[in-house]
């Protein structure tokens, strides 16, 4: 058998397969040995690369012996002299380790244990039913392709593993990331190496590890962490399985959702060999050596930076939208590369609009556990006294500056603790913080979510902290300001350390403080009670807000806004209905109830209806109001 001068690898291998099965032919007795070997030669001299037979030898370290057992369980199946000489043999057409074991150059009976290579990673399956030594020898189908040429996924792990998307877009800080550990992976050597990639972009985190595996010339297979079997006979099959993959295919595996898996995930672990990445929110516990890498969203800056690259030419005009962009999402590069593809070839007129709709995302998380509102009120719907209506247009322009002035003018160089925006609003009920809420929303375009405290607060140990997490994962990736209402109810002084719960309801409340701190949109807290807060928690806020109950001048301002211009009045005395001692909740709450009452009655709304909306709204306090307040209504 002569080769040709050239072949591509996969005639190559195709060829000095068959001058293999020529030469265990002769083996066998059909052929003459010698000529079987130089053909063999001229073949291995012709391959471009190690052949498929060679290199299944080298990765799993085979003798001779069982590498010409693999060979021969081969040729039963592709080469039809090998098959007809074993039925001659054997009377059947199949191998037993009895004829390999006979025939076979330098035999060694080891080769056929449980823990020796061929069987230790199910290159071959044998049928014991007949004794060992004369069951039959099946080659496993995957390595059966693997030798002629096709070099795929496992089709019993295909259903549970995918491979890893490539890389696009990737931040210059994850970049770094990618460095360190190829560095480590090249200093280190262990035959199991556990890289853990922690943080709040997951997406990214896939990025660094496939960005890892391309610098390494490996593949990247992903495996959800709930597909880990709990039994163990099943979670050793599955190691062993991947770990044939893992040498066949040349790959790495990053295992995502590991959170709730943790358990499942350490079974695994302790049954493999290779590189395996770990893609989580916070480290996990797993009893064994790993390196850590933290693998955030990017900050203003970097996000800044990738809207420039993924809008290319486009973003010279589009400085303003860029800034905004990066000033009110936290988006990671992969999300912001989506997005520029989306809209790159849209009219430059409809680029900032489309690009603000796309960053929008999906606020399905934050309903879980807050309540969307609407902000319809602006400056003029606010009666509040000078001095806090001041504040409240400093957190307007804290808010739009905040990127020039912590990132461009380096405030937040030296770290990211006291950069948010976290704000109190303190006062009686009814005094417009919520108001006040709306207002900023409505003046600065963001969507507002007020948190549903009884949904976020949990009687089960670090469920809040869980809770609270989500929240904010989720308001920083639609750009929100939250609003936690009655606020004292979750952030109040914290306790002094009784039991397990009060230890962990301090621990949740300084998680809060850190995430508030950290949190790059406005987050607005509402108190009945300020002095209820702890002193820790108010030196961590950036702005604070008395709302203070309204004098005359003010209830008279809020009385002639309160009603739509087109609601039906007559002969309403604002300076008469300004004696009333009520806050503008209330004064909402009697105007409202009036014009039902106008609305049955077929009439416009007159003092004689807001007094009889006021003695009904007194009667849910239980404290009517004084005959002076309402004299002269009537």
């Amino acid at each position: 058998m002569n080769a040709p001068l050239e072949l591509d690898w996969t005639n190559a291998n195709q060829q000095y397969l068959a001058a293999e099965f020529a030469r265990l032919r002769a083996l066998l007795g059909d052929g003459d040995l010698d000529e079987a070997n130089y053909a063999l030669a001229a073949c291995r001299d012709h391959l471009p690369a190690p052949a498929a037979i060679d290199a299944l030898a080298t990765s799993f370290s085979l003798s001779p012996f069982e590498r010409d057992i693999v060979l021969l369980a081969a040729g039963i199946e592709m080469d039809a002299g090998i098959a007809k000489v074993c039925q001659q043999r054997t009377g059947e057409a199949f191998v037993t380790f009895s004829l390999a074991l006979s025939t076979l150059i330098e035999p060694h009976w080891s080769a056929i244990v449980p823990t020796a290579p061929l069987r230790r990673w199910r290159l071959i399956e044998v049928d014991d039913s007949h004794g060992l030594t004369n069951g039959r020898i099946r080659l496993a189908e995957r390595v059966l392709h693997f030798l002629a040429g096709i070099n795929t996924l496992d089709a019993g792990l295909q259903a549970l593993m995918q491979p890893a998307t490539p890389v696009g877009l990737l931040a210059d800080e994850h970049r770094e990331h990618v460095h360190s550990i190829v560095g480590h992976l090249e200093r280190q050597g262990a035959p199991r190496t556990i890289v853990q990639l922690c943080g709040s972009d997951r997406a990214a985190q896939r990025d660094v590890a496939r960005s890892v595996t391309d610098a390494l010339a490996i593949r990247l297979l992903c495996l959800d962490a709930a597909h880990i079997p709990a039994e163990p006979g099943d979670c050793a099959a599955l190691a062993t399985l991947w770990q044939r993959e893992a040498m066949l295919l040349g790959s790495a595996l990053l295992v995502t959702e590991a959170e709730d898996h943790a358990s499942a995930l350490a079974g695994l672990l302790r049954q493999m060999q290779g590189l395996v990445f770990i893609s989580t929110r916070d480290p996990l516990n797993l009893d064994m050596p790993a390196h850590v890498e933290r693998i955030d969203k990017p900050d203003f800056a970097s996000e800044r930076a990738l809207w420039r690259r993924a809008l290319a030419d486009a973003a010279p005009a589009l400085n303003e939208t860029i800034e905004a962009l990066s000033g009110r999402y936290r988006l990671g590069a992969r999300r912001i590369d989506q997005i520029a593809a989306l809209t790159r070839t849209l009219p430059h007129e409809q680029l900032p609009e489309a690009l603000d709709r796309h960053c929008g995302g999906d606020d399905a998380a934050l309903l879980e556990l807050a309540q969307r509102i609407t902000p319809r009120a602006g400056w003029a719907d606010l009666v509040l006294p000078p001095s806090q209506r001041r504040t409240l247009e400093q957190i307007v322009v804290h808010y739009r500056q905040r990127i020039r002035v912590l990132h461009d003018w380096g405030f937040a160089r030296s770290s990211e603790r006291g950069l948010g925006l976290a704000t109190l609003f303190a006062g009686e009920s009814g005094t417009g913080k919520t108001l006040a809420a709306e207002v900023l929303a409505h003046e600065l375009r963001l969507p507002l979510y007020r948190i549903d405290l009884s949904s976020v607060i949990s009687k089960y140990i670090g469920e809040t902290e869980k809770n609270l997490r989500k929240v904010f994962d989720a308001a920083e990736d639609v750009g929100a300001i939250l609003l936690f209402d009655e606020a004292d109810a979750l952030f109040g002084k914290r306790s002094e350390v009784k039991d397990s719960h009060d230890r962990y309801a301090n621990i949740e409340v300084s998680y809060l403080l850190q995430r508030m701190e950290c949190y790059r949109g406005l987050a607005v807290l509402t108190t009945n009670h300020r002095a209820a807060l702890d002193a820790a928690f108010s030196r961590r806020l950036r702005f604070v807000v008395q709302f203070p109950f309204p004098d005359a001048s003010q209830r008279e301002a809020i009385w002639r806004g309160i009603f739509p211009k087109e609601t039906p009045t007559q002969g309403l005395n604002y300076a008469r209905l300004a004696r009333l001692n009520a806050a503008g909740g209330t004064i909402r709450n009697i105007a409202l109830g009036a014009a039902f009452l106008a609305a049955e009655a077929g009439s416009p709304v007159t003092m004689a209806l807001l007094q009889q909306a006021a003695r009904a709204e007194a009667g849910k306090r239980d404290v009517p109001f004084s005959e002076a307040e309402t004299r002269g209504w009537t």
